[in-house]
């Protein structure tokens, strides 16, 4: 009966986080692929970089709240500081918080920096005489910055994975009721 109900969790989890994804990734892509099909090549390089930028940001949190100690914030929730019930809650979930910062967003990100990149190309392309395809130079230079910036970014998340977490509860708790605590 609990493997079932554990099957069934799954499932709905899948789905729902399935759903994010492709609602997310409309959003972004419409927004991003619209800005830079207009933007002159420097912005639509400096939105490149500001995507990118967001990826690493969320694969650190996507880490952070993996390995962060859930003892850490008792004591701040016990002295009712706002964000810590709310802190608490992200930890004892941290698997669907990393799923959906680290994968979702993360990967979102990804797919949209190598859309962006192939713009940035082609624009370069047809604004200069270059002969050779940018497109593989540009999307080489946007996989090493991402993948290089994610992997400073999660030995940065598992040393100050306290402070992360911290900062990510506090602001999701702006967003949600948590028993009318007082200090901050």
């Amino acid at each position: 009966m609990k493997k079932e109900k554990n099957r069934n969790d799954e499932l709905k989890w899948f789905l729902q986080v399935s759903l994010i994804a492709f609602i997310l990734s409309i959003i972004f892509s419409f927004i991003s692929n619209g800005a830079v099909s207009i933007l002159p090549v420097l912005p639509a390089i400096i939105v490149l970089i500001i995507v990118i930028v967001i990826g690493i940001i969320f694969d650190i949190v996507g880490v952070a709240i993996t390995v962060v100690d859930e003892e850490n914030f008792h004591a701040k929730a016990t002295k009712k500081i706002k964000g810590a019930k709310t802190t608490i809650r992200l930890i004892k979930n941290s698997a669907k918080v990393s799923n959906i910062c680290a994968d979702v967003i993360g990967d979102i990100c990804g797919v949209l920096s190598g859309a962006i990149s192939a713009g940035i190309a082609m624009k370069l392309m047809q604004n200069t005489n270059i002969s050779i395809d940018l497109q593989f130079i540009i999307s080489a230079i946007v996989a090493s910055l991402t993948i290089g910036g994610k992997a400073l970014g999660k030995g940065f998340a598992r040393r100050h994975s306290t402070e992360i977490v911290w900062i990510l509860g506090r602001i999701v708790s702006k967003f949600t009721r948590e028993n009318k605590q007082i200090k901050s």
